[in-house]
């Protein structure tokens, strides 16, 4: 079940200084395009609503302002590496295209959730099958206590139902070194009549892909926090993993192509960011 809705009291959140690595282009990919977000607001992702995406970017970061919490305590400061700063390869298939001339900048920086009721736009659309390798460079994710790192993707509620979820899951992999992997298990049920119309069913496991999110740069919930940001946690102890640079998803979905009406661009996956909550520099 998705996470309930929770307010962290927090004025405003700073996406701060640290230069993004380059990204190395592969075959198919748009690793060379605009890096900045759609500004598309109002277009629809398939069956997934709009949501806002009022990130004002500048610099190597972006500053972000949300809502004073009822204490009206000060913002907290969150370096740039605690995202994706770099994406190593983009492996869409077809079907697929939407958000991909907004990368790599699409997938870096903080989640720009869409809540239970609606999927974010904030983001780009792996297709069935596809595939994406993303980077933290120079920071890495660290084993600590509890979760270590949380994937956004832009689920969302079925007529605000928490037990029926759009879903679109991924499979999750980590690793030190870009070469060798660890992958948490995602064996979603294939399901061609499946209610959320992406061919698979619950339960998904350590999937990515079911949680909604919570956290956007206008509400000001930490995107760092995993007991109000939503998305899907991961901790590197269930896998028996130390340390992590680089993380990986595959889609899972088993959509057809097309399977999202009229708009023949969004099938698979759909990352909108990656967090890291227990961090190598903090």
């Amino acid at each position: 079940m998705a996470r309930p809705v929770a307010r962290l009291a927090l004025a405003l959140f700073v996406v701060a200084g640290c230069s993004s690595a380059s990204p190395s282009s592969t075959p198919g990919s748009a690793l060379d395009a605009s890096s900045s977000r759609p500004d598309d607001a109002d277009a629809t992702l398939g069956a997934h609503d709009a949501a806002p995406t009022d990130v004002a970017q500048g610099g190597d970061g972006a500053s972000v302002s949300g809502e004073a919490g009822s204490d009206g305590e000060a913002g907290i400061s969150l370096a740039a590496d605690r995202f994706v700063t770099g994406v190593v390869s983009f492996d869409p298939t077809e079907c697929t295209g939407f958000g991909a001339s907004s990368m790599p900048g699409i997938v870096e920086g903080p989640p720009v959730g869409g809540g239970t009721g609606r999927g974010s736009t904030d983001v780009v659309s792996l297709g069935s099958g596809g595939s994406i390798v993303v980077s933290f460079a120079p920071n890495a994710i660290v084993d600590g206590p509890g979760v270590d790192f949380i994937v956004f993707e832009n689920p969302f509620w079925i007529g605000g139902n928490s037990n029926d979820v759009y879903a679109e899951p991924g499979e999750v992999s980590v690793s030190d070194d870009g070469v060798t992997w660890t992958t948490f298990p995602c064996t979603p049920t294939i399901d061609p009549q499946a209610t959320d119309g992406t061919g698979v069913s619950p339960p998904y496991g350590e999937c990515a892909g079911w949680h909604v999110v919570l956290s956007t740069p206008s509400n000001g919930i930490s995107p760092v926090d995993p007991s109000v940001s939503g998305g899907d946690p991961f901790d590197l102890a269930d896998i028996g993993v130390t340390s992590a640079r680089y993380v990986r998803i595959v889609d899972q979905t088993h959509e057809d192509c097309p399977e999202t009406g009229s708009r023949a661009d969004t099938n698979g996956f759909d990352l909108d960011a990656i967090s890291i909550v227990n961090a190598q520099i903090p």
